[in-house]
């Protein structure tokens, strides 16, 4: 076995990667398939695999070993955070598909902060004894803001109160100092859940968010922002009832406590705040760890939801440490005689 064309690399070491050694039938199969092995190391640029007589003669051109990699253009985003980001480094060898991947990170990054019109030039700077520089170029563009956003399938409600009801704002001067006008995809499965929200409170039980979709323009400098909807038809408040599994506690004294009422809109809110009230209402009734889960029953037929609060006796949880601070003129006895709480 002859290798050719090395130049860091020890022949012993480009052998050890064929799947073929001395001795061995070279069959056009295994010709093929130490060829693959060798281009799988990620090494070669280039490499051929050829019988001349008796001896298989490997030629090579290796990958070069990167110098150094170094970003210019990037005034938004710091070297460090982009260095976190790209996977080269120096020492490593220079390989086109891992350069390719670690363009898609940067721009990824730019895409993060809004920049969808960055874009990423790599360029090599050739050293000697095969190795070379490896410089990002960056472009980074303005931020791409929302020039539109628009909902279709919303009969109750109008484009301008939704658009109020989400986080993301369209473009305007007076903006300046505010990040809400520029794309955010994490933004965007946040407003999703804002609308939820919104209709939840709405009593819009059924609503449901299609799809959200923003298209880029051809200039790449704005999106169009476009949220389908399914309201879904309005429900009220049914029967309620508090069901308390905690023995010696009888649940229908708790029903002072809910702000949701029979007949009223449903609310989600209204439950959140019943939920915390009930908390404070045990708490104050030395359950402090009762756990309180609100059952909804939906009948669509009559747009009502009747709504069960179950309440469970949470771990019994024990007093620790008692610790007593502040009292310079009584020793911590005469404090603690007088608590009804103690250690353990």
């Amino acid at each position: 076995i002859r290798v050719e064309g090395i130049e860091r690399l020890e022949p012993e070491t480009v052998i050890a990667h064929l799947s073929l050694n001395k001795g061995d039938e070279a069959t056009p199969e295994k010709v093929d398939a130490a060829l693959k092995s060798l281009y799988a190391t990620g090494l070669f640029a280039d490499v051929s695999v050829g019988m001349q007589g008796g001896t298989l003669v490997v030629q090579v051109e290796e990958n070069p070993i990167l110098n150094r990699v170094t970003f210019e253009g990037n005034d938004a985003i710091s070297k460090e955070d982009l260095e976190k980001e790209v996977q080269l480094q120096s020492r490593m060898v220079y390989t086109l598909p891992r350069v390719e991947r670690d363009v898609q990170r940067i721009l990824d990054v730019y895409r993060r902060s809004g920049r969808f019109a960055a874009t990423v030039d790599p360029k090599i700077v050739k050293l000697e004894q095969n190795r070379v520089d490896l410089v990002f170029e960056i472009a980074e563009g303005a931020r791409t803001g929302i020039r539109a956003i628009k909902f279709v399938g919303n009969e109750h409600f109008s484009e301008d109160e939704l658009r109020e009801a989400v986080s993301t704002r369209e473009s305007a001067w007076w903006r300046i100092f505010s990040s809400s006008d520029y794309y955010d995809p994490d933004r965007m499965g946040y407003d999703k859940e804002l609308l939820r929200k919104f209709y939840l409170n709405e009593g819009y039980v059924d609503f449901r968010v299609l799809s959200a979709v923003a298209e880029l323009t051809p200039g790449r400098d704005d999106f169009f922002v476009t949220f389908s909807i399914e309201e879904g038809p309005r429900y009220k408040f049914g029967k309620i009832t508090v069901t308390s599994e905690i023995k010696g506690l009888d649940g229908n004294t708790l029903s002072q406590y809910l702000s949701t009422k029979e007949g009223q809109r449903y609310s989600a809110d209204s439950i959140d705040k019943s939920v915390s009230k009930l908390t404070a209402a045990l708490g104050d009734r030395q359950y402090a760890f009762a756990n309180i889960t609100p059952v909804p029953d939906r009948r669509k037929d009559d747009r009502v939801v009747d709504l069960n609060y179950v309440v469970k006796q949470g771990e019994r949880v024990f007093v620790g440490r008692i610790d007593i601070n502040g009292n310079t003129a009584t020793i911590d006895k005469v404090v603690r005689r007088e608590m009804q709480l103690a250690e353990n």
